[in-house]
């Protein structure tokens, strides 16, 4: 049993797409679980972000993350839209769907190798994704980040093994030919003590 649940808990890592990070911070050089096989000039660690400073969150003194002030309310609309595709059409376990909101040349995974890891997901488990306070943190005309309260519940019909894993993602969108697409994603999961 305990063998199944150490395999659950690392295929709950691998299902938030692409680099999951372990430590506190998201922009730190930690290792990580990684769903696809990086280029070949890519570190494991790194997961092809080029500067992880562009890459984070700040919590306000309440505890509440603070949202980017510059987002024009059209691109507001279009990225949260964008992001909540991502959610559903993993969760209906819509491949086309979902590869429809991946870009096609992410800087954080392989897209080749998540579409094979998304496919063998979907045929061996059902997962479920909630996001709670989306927010989007970073915004420019090429690129935004999105934070979310992240629950992930996992049943593995075959075996009946369940696992339930909560964390905090931050979604980096990048805009390509006029659409928001994944282009690569941060995980921090909640550590039990």
């Amino acid at each position: 049993m305990r063998l199944i649940i150490q395999g659950l808990t690392l295929a709950a890592l691998t299902l938030v797409l692409a680099a999951c990070n372990d430590k506190e911070e998201v922009n730190s050089e930690a290792g990580s679980v990684n769903d696809g096989a990086p280029s070949q000039s890519e570190s494991a660690l790194d997961h092809g972000v080029k500067d992880k400073s562009d890459v984070g969150f700040e919590m306000s003194s309440d505890g509440n993350v603070e949202e980017a002030a510059n987002v024009p309310e059209k691109e507001k609309t279009a990225v949260l839209n964008a992001f909540n595709e991502y959610i559903e059409a993993f969760n209906e376990e819509d491949i086309d769907r979902y590869l429809s909101v991946i870009s096609k040349k992410p800087e954080g995974f392989n897209y080749e190798d998540d579409k094979k890891m998304v496919i063998e997901t979907f045929e061996n488990y059902d997962t479920v994704r909630t996001a709670e306070d989306v927010t989007i943190i970073e915004y420019n005309d090429k690129e935004a980040q999105v934070y979310s309260n992240l629950h992930i519940a996992l049943h593995e019909p075959g075996s009946g093994a369940k696992l339930d894993r909560n964390g905090r993602q931050v979604t980096v969108f990048a805009k390509e030919e006029g659409k928001w697409l994944v282009t690569s994603v941060y995980f921090i999961g909640e550590t039990s003590e």
